[in-house]
């Protein structure tokens, strides 16, 4: 009996042993096969260490591949503190290295963290700081890379681009806005270590940094080079308060070039102000556009059609009432009886008044709307502002009239170049981007894509036919003569606009500007300058920014390979303009026959033939009379 009971208790037991067994097999089994990875990374933190080692950003480069924003290598400090057996000396040793003071050397050196990185005095390292450092040989003290932003070109393209901090994240411009492309994904070095931090004779692991991705702009460095030159030509001529200019290809609303002053270089971003740093001045600034808005209001009356340009005539007797408002002509006396194309060439208060009658206020603000003023464009950059448009509730006839010309509203740089690609292009208004394609870093496979957005139709393919013809009038016969290139068939208009403060336009103080579009025949570029406020110049558009515009127009046509165009609008001739002639194909010619041909020019011969084998410049070229002709003899 007693042993019949034993043997129950121990199948019991058995069993019991038997279940419990299993229950650990099963167990076992299960962390095996699904949750080793799991524990593993956790046993895995807690004696392995990270050393940090920063991604580089991604490459900013223009159209052409031209680097506008690289990276530097650099070395920053980082601490365990478990590892140092010495605290005392470690502080006192390093800080008078970094210049700090040994208490806040010490902050670090005893700081209750498994790694302690020294900021920010231990950050962006000399190479000679460095070396210091590391010659001392501390236990516990290490050297790691880190990535520093670099702009080869300085202040170029600055607003633009934007700049980044310490940690190199973006802060503002294209850095900010595309920072996560541009962002890496950071490496480190993986030791291990003992629960009290000393570190273990375990090989260490490398993770390497994977670099952020390039982004390609369409801006051409060679136009922003010319942009940037003519700015910093203006300060030193004008003291202007401000000035910018912008390049467009009208055709896709890319932009080619845009820059301001006052700017800054992002390298050394803290040496200037919020205020400098923040205001991107082609995107944010709004003002009264002036006489360049006229070109708006001529569009939208010939769309409409309200006027012929070149049959509908119109008289200005130098002034013109608008109910109890006189408005008056910038020339004395005005133009008398003048063509509306003349209107255009004249810039003709009186008759844009006359123009917005025409049109009346409905019709003049809806096209102000369809063209995007009042509104954002969208370009990809952060601070665009919107500009002013009066409600239509708030528009009477004396609002109406200075609308038309150009005053009383506000608008940016960049809806005005965007709003008069539209007009010369076909009547297509684009949104305006600086970001052409975005790049994997290795191979440089484009992984986004920007493609043009058209945003909507605003004006007739004829109607756009009609305003480049007019504009290259304004060039050739009107107040830009300042631009005309012989052979490159250009079309523009200037601008004067007083400025206002708290409601009271200012004594002589205007900004002037001048839009331009090269070739006027088949558009491939828009040039919009302003000039703020410019000292030690005529208070006239046509004197002080044309000029300056007419250079970098030279310069588009070289980055752009704009060829020559046939049917150029002959210029009138102004008392200084010098008369150009064609110079005549000799080449094939004796000495005596070409000499004859020349006799308008300044010859000058090279080699000891009769027989002309070249000719600079080429036949079909027009020089100034007793231009140098150059001739090479057999």
């Amino acid at each position: 009996m007693f042993n019949r009971k034993i043997d129950g208790r121990m199948k019991v037991l058995l069993l019991i042993f038997s279940f419990l067994l299993t229950l650990v097999v099963v167990r076992i089994f299960y962390v095996q096969m699904f949750e080793y990875d799991k524990l593993f990374s956790l046993a895995n933190d807690l004696w392995s260490r990270d050393l940090p080692i920063e991604a580089d950003r991604g490459l900013i480069l223009d159209r052409n591949g031209v680097v506008l924003a690289d990276n530097l290598t650099t070395t920053s400090l980082v601490i365990i503190p478990n590892q140092i057996k010495n605290k005392k000396e470690v502080a006192e040793k390093i800080s008078k290295i970094l210049n700090i003071s040994y208490e806040d050397m010490y902050k670090h050196v005893d700081k209750k963290t498994s790694i302690e990185r020294v900021h920010p005095e231990g950050r962006r390292l000399s190479y000679e700081v460095a070396g210091k450092i590391a010659e001392l040989k501390l236990d516990g003290v290490y050297l790691v890379k880190e990535s520093k932003r670099n702009y080869p070109y300085g202040n170029l393209l600055s607003h633009t681009l934007g700049y980044v901090g310490i940690d190199n994240q973006g802060l503002s411009g294209l850095e900010l806005q595309y920072d996560k492309y541009l962002t890496g994904e950071s490496g480190a070095i993986k030791y291990f270590s003992d629960a009290k931090g000393n570190k273990l004779e375990l090989s260490d692991v490398y993770l390497e940094p994977q670099s952020g991705m390039n982004i390609e702009l369409t801006i051409d460095i060679n136009i922003q080079k010319s942009l940037e030159r003519e700015l910093d030509n203006i300060v030193s001529m004008f003291s202007p308060d401000m000035a910018l200019a912008i390049v467009m290809d009208p055709n896709t609303g890319e932009v080619l070039g845009m820059a301001s002053r006052p700017d800054f270089n992002p390298n050394s971003y803290k040496n200037y102000t919020t205020e400098v740093l923040s205001r991107n001045l082609p995107i944010w600034a709004t003002y009264e556009p002036g006489s360049t808005q006229k070109i708006i209001t001529t569009a939208a009356s010939v769309n409409e059609g309200v006027v012929d340009l070149d049959k509908d005539t119109f008289y200005d007797g130098g002034s013109v009432k608008v109910d109890t408002s006189v408005i008056k002509c910038w020339k004395a006396g005005g133009h008398g009886h003048q063509t509306f194309m003349e209107v255009l060439q004249n810039s003709c208060n009186p008759g844009f008044v006359k123009l917005g009658q025409l049109l009346g206020k409905d019709r003049l603000f809806s096209y102000l709307d369809k063209f995007g003023f009042g509104d954002r464009t969208g370009i990809d950059l952060s601070g665009e502002g919107t500009g002013i448009i009066f409600p239509l509730s708030r528009v009477g006839n004396v609002e109406l009239a200075t609308t038309a010309f150009g005053q009383g509203i506000s608008v940016t740089p960049i809806q005005q170049v965007t709003a008069v690609s539209a007009v010369v292009n076909g009547g297509k208004l684009y949104k305006p981007y600086v970001v052409k394609n975005i790049l994997e870093k290795e191979t440089s496979n484009i992984i986004e894509k920007r493609e043009p957005k058209l945003i909507r139709k605003v004006i007739s393919e004829d109607t756009s036919k009609t305003m480049r013809r007019a504009l290259e009038n304004v060039v050739s016969k009107g107040g830009g003569k300042a631009a005309y290139i012989d052979g490159y068939r250009i079309g523009g208009k200037t601008g004067t606009a007083q400025k206002v403060e708290n409601g009271v336009y200012l004594v002589n103080n205007y900004i002037m500007s001048f839009m331009a579009v090269v070739p006027a025949n088949k558009p491939q570029a828009v040039l919009y300058l302003a000039i703020d406020n410019p000292k030690h110049t005529a208070m006239l558009s046509s004197y002080t920014t044309t000029p300056i515009a007419r250079r970098i127009l030279l310069d588009i046509i070289d980055a752009l390979g704009i060829e020559k165009q046939p049917n150029q609008i002959e210029k009138e001739l102004e008392w200084n303009d010098k008369v150009l002639y064609e110079v005549p194909n000799v080449v094939g010619m004796t000495k005596e026959e070409a000499t004859k041909l020349l006799n308008n020019f300044t010859v000058e011969y090279s080699g000891s033939g009769d027989k002309v084998v070249s000719q600079s410049p080429t036949g079909g070229t027009r020089i100034e009379e007793k231009g140098i002709v150059r001739l090479l003899l057999q």
